[in-house]
């Protein structure tokens, strides 16, 4: 019985990461009202029965994807050797500039409107929120002991965060680019000096 479990298992976890990676890739693309069950599951190649089995509602698909894409995302960058603060600030930024900030985006505009997703959504910003400021200190070996560092810190994310949603209307990547150098500069000094 064992071994008919573990392929069934697998499949289950298969169809659900699918599942997860469509939901963030529609969100992106469509936004929210473009967002359905529906168009999710097709684009994963799942029906929408087997979908409405792994998440019962639009609002645990939507919350879910974002949330594991996240943590994918997070895991990559604990997996960065900590390195130069160039590399880990563009690395970073990345995080903030790509399909998963952009459909986090469209989740954060719709939970505005929508009471049951903002409740959902504030707690998973607030996870990703902390998530990201210990990987930045943890990448960067910023001592958040010394008076300003952990606000340095912040500022940064908030910078790079900024940087996400200019690049949602036009392709920002060449002042962004310039941007990214300085701000290493910048970052690089405020956290070596005494």
């Amino acid at each position: 019985m064992a071994a008919v479990t573990a392929p069934k298992q697998d499949r289950s976890r298969a169809t659900r990461r699918r599942l997860l990676e469509a939901a963030v890739a529609c969100l992106a693309e469509r936004g929210w009202a473009g967002s359905t069950v529906s168009v999710v599951a097709e684009r994963a190649g799942v029906s929408r029965g087997a979908a409405q089995h792994h998440f019962p509602t639009r609002e645990d698909l939507f919350t879910a994807a974002v949330e594991y894409v996240a943590e994918e995302r997070c895991t990559a960058l604990r997996a960065l050797p900590r390195r130069h603060t160039a590399a880990v600030v563009a690395a970073m930024v990345d995080l903030y500039t790509g399909p998963l900030f952009r459909a986090a985006l469209h989740l954060w505009v719709a939970a505005s409107n929508e009471e049951k997703l903002r409740r959902r959504v504030t707690e998973l910003e607030a996870h990703f929120g902390r998530e990201s400021h210990r990987m930045a200190v943890e990448l960067l070996h910023a001592d958040e002991s010394r008076p300003g560092v952990r606000e340095t810190v912040q500022g940064f994310l908030d910078m790079a965060r900024g940087l996400g949603l200019a690049n949602l209307l036009t392709d920002d990547t060449a002042r962004r680019h310039k941007v990214v150098a300085q701000w290493s500069q910048l970052l690089e000094e405020a956290l070596t000096s005494p």
